[in-house]
């Protein structure tokens, strides 16, 4: 059997899922997805306290229903 030891390195970890890259990453993909979603559909982002946040929202009355009824931020995932 090996004796290695695996440690992660928390701090490291964290630091790389809140770096600007890492925005980066999650807003590209956050905006392929408002682009599949249509009109009346938002995004933002942050930084949380352990990581990068993207959402996409709709905006609009009638993009809040047209996703309610017909799940299109969710098709937008694929």
């Amino acid at each position: 059997m090996s004796k290695f030891k695996f440690e992660l390195n928390r701090a490291g970890v964290r630091e790389l899922l809140q770096s600007g890259e890492m925005q980066g990453i999650v807003e590209e993909k956050a905006s392929g997805v408002l682009s599949r979603a249509g009109v009346g559909f938002s995004m933002n982002s942050r930084v949380g306290k352990t990581r990068v946040n993207a959402m996409v929202y709709p905006e609009t009355k009638e993009a809040y229903y047209r996703n309610l009824h017909g799940n299109i931020l969710l098709k937008a995932l694929k």
